[in-house]
């Protein structure tokens, strides 16, 4: 008998131990305290997933689109299938060129039948731009679709096939999912008809960049294009999301795949059905997340809520009396934990109905009550007036690197801001945060600041993180600086 190297060395240290009486039976035979092992995790057994694909498979459709000319020609290899829209969102760069003559683009994604009478649940980005909607089942009957409507802000659509008697999926509850857990995905990736994908959940309630109405559930399942608008299921053969998006650097599967939670499809697909259009409220603030600097500079014992970086003039917000850099911790007793939770929340209440916010201000708690409005399909703007500001035209605030001058009416006008502090330099903590110049500074830990002195005041006064709140073009941010 041979032995490799490791293998030889293995078995010189097992005669090693006999000899020396160091293994564990003769200790214990001589009643040595043993130590106590870990309880072991239960056994994970891989699942099978044949009978879920094989009861519902069936309703699950190919959702074929032909678009309008004026939205062909976009380009680029990915260009005729409608995910291409969801890996720009991502940075995926858009290749080639403008065709000469365009001719109207042809898509695939997919869909799954949610009533036997023929309604089916998609993404409102496949069908968008569709001039006809083909649906195709598995038993290869192919029928015209209606778009009944479509929700652009949650990407849920709905359309209609004259059928009868046809297969229908269950509805799961997302709530219940937990990272970990098995799910299974069917659609069309690269249109082929049926195909199922297995993972587990990645992450529940996870937000993305300009999706504040969607919670995703994040899964490793392996989605393609072709996938959009297709079902996602738990392990009980339930629908508990849409698969929607991908994070891709290639334009194809890479790990991260992100799926609509279906209770707040349904309630979508509710509201098209009945009335042909959704309806959501608002309370006309812009929101960002609350990082460990932010947390530190406002007071809080740790992340948590909705930091508002932006209050409409004359919205709901401002007649409640919130302000920028208020974080927003609660809406009718439930805690806000991420700030897409605050949107989805104040979305799904009745606009006219009064929600009672906990907000954090001045390190401490306190209550307002605030009238839910109607989000405005064609987009808030929030309106800016300019207010004069006072102390010197110039000035620096060393301890946060920053150089800023007093901007002038018609600078304000011209920036549309509400704020007198622009930027003229960065460098130290401002510069390691990101600060531009041209920025403009509107407040420092949740108080506005409209000179130099008020700006360096603040500094100085700041413990080891500050929350800088600035305009950059249309928006307002909070940028967290950590000092030394």
């Amino acid at each position: 008998m041979t032995f490799s190297r490791s293998a030889r060395g293995a078995v010189f240290a097992v005669i090693a131990s006999v000899a020396s009486g160091m293994l564990p039976g003769p200790a214990l035979a001589q009643g040595a305290p043993a130590a106590r092992a870990a309880e072991p995790l239960p056994a994970v057994t891989m699942p099978d997933f044949s009978a879920l694909v094989e009861r519902y498979g069936p309703a699950v459709v190919n959702v074929e689109v032909v678009e309008r000319p004026q939205a062909a020609g976009r380009g680029g290899p990915d260009a005729d299938d409608p995910l291409n829209d969801f890996f720009r969102r991502f940075g995926i760069p858009n290749q080639g060129g403008q065709p000469r003559n365009p001719q109207p683009a042809h898509g695939t994604g997919s869909g799954f039948i949610v009533s036997p009478d023929g309604y089916i649940l998609t993404n409102a980005h496949v069908v968008s731009s569709a001039e006809t909607v083909t649906v195709r089942l598995t038993d290869r009957r192919e029928f015209l679709a209606k778009v009944v409507g479509q929700d652009e802000r949650t990407d849920v659509a709905v359309i209609k096939i004259d059928a009868q008697n046809l297969p229908v999926v269950r509805i799961g509850d997302p709530r219940q999912l937990k990272p970990g857990q098995w799910v299974v995905a069917i659609g069309s990736p690269f249109n082929f008809d049926n195909t199922a994908t297995a993972g587990i959940v990645s992450a529940t309630a996870r937000s993305l960049p300009s999706d504040n109405y969607v919670p995703f559930i994040q899964t490793d399942v392996a989605v393609n294009p072709g996938n959009s608008g297709g079902p996602l299921f738990n392990t009980r053969g339930e629908v508990v999301g849409i698969n929607s998006q991908i994070f891709s650097q290639t334009g194809s599967y890479m790990g991260l795949s992100f799926a609509i939670p279906i209770d707040i499809a349904v309630n979508v697909e509710n509201q098209i059905i009945k009335t042909g259009h959704v309806v959501r409220g608002r309370i006309g603030v812009e929101i960002q997340d609350v990082n460990a600097a932010f947390a530190e500079s406002f007071g809080l014992g740790r992340p948590r809520g909705a930091l508002v970086s932006r209050v409409e003039a004359g919205g709901p917000a401002e007649k409640a009396g919130i302000k920028p850099g208020d974080v927003i911790l609660g809406v009718n007793g439930q805690n806000i934990d991420h700030y897409g939770e605050l949107s989805l929340l104040i979305s799904n209440m009745r606009p006219g109905s009064d929600a009672r916010l906990s907000v954090w201000r001045d390190r401490r708690a306190q209550d307002l009550s605030v009238r839910i409005a109607v989000v405005s399909e064609e987009g808030e703007k929030v309106a800016a007036s300019g207010r004069g500001g006072a102390g010197p035209s110039s000035g620096q605030a060393e301890r946060l690197g920053l150089r800023v001058h007093v901007m002038s009416a018609e600078e304000r006008q011209q920036a549309a801001t509400d704020g007198t502090l622009v930027v003229e330099n960065v460098s130290g903590p401002a510069a390691a945060a990101g600060v531009q110049v041209g920025d403009i500074i509107l407040g420092v830990n949740g108080k506005a600041v409209r000179s130099t002195q008020e700006l360096v005041t603040a500094a100085k006064t700041a413990g080891k993180t500050v929350a800088l709140l600035i305009q950059r073009q249309e928006q307002q941010i909070f940028v967290p600086l950590r000092l030394n």
